[in-house]
């Protein structure tokens, strides 16, 4: 008489085969979601980012030479703590040169933001033009 189906070695031999394969399965997708939610984070700060040095390249009153800063609210950034530091600094600037003379400004941007306990951030950096005045002429530098 013909016997049909598994032996039980053949049943445990493929069951710990299938184990191992979920297993790895599952360590793959895990990892998957960690890199998705620490690129979402990244692309929401870089974003941010973007937009804070646009407001930067525009904005004419803001100090010069010396550091500010600043938050963003949590509803904007997805309850993640997230600020920006900024710098405006002279990148050319001519001496001895009538007030109204084009000179050009760095502006430094440090964005950042807690991933966990960890501060994650980058720096970016843009130029803009304006007219010198003759307070810049006065004060030796641009204001």
């Amino acid at each position: 008489m013909k016997q049909r189906g598994f032996t039980l070695l053949e049943v445990l031999v493929a069951s710990l085969i299938m184990a191992v394969a979920i297993t790895g399965l599952l360590s793959a997708l895990s990892t998957s979601l960690r890199t998705a939610a620490r690129l979402t984070d990244y692309d929401r700060a870089a974003q941010l980012g973007r937009q804070k040095m646009d407001e930067l390249l525009m904005a004419t009153q803001v100090p010069k030479l010396t550091p500010f800063e600043g938050t963003w609210e949590p509803a904007i950034t997805g309850q993640l703590q997230t600020g920006w530091r900024a710098r405006v600094t002279p990148f050319e600037m001519p001496h001895s040169h009538p007030a109204g003379t084009t000179i050009l400004e760095r502006v430094e941007l440090e964005v950042w933001w807690m991933a966990g306990p960890q501060r994650r951030a980058f720096h970016l950096e843009g130029y803009r033009r304006r007219q010198m005045t003759q307070e810049d002429i006065e004060r030796g530098q641009p204001k």
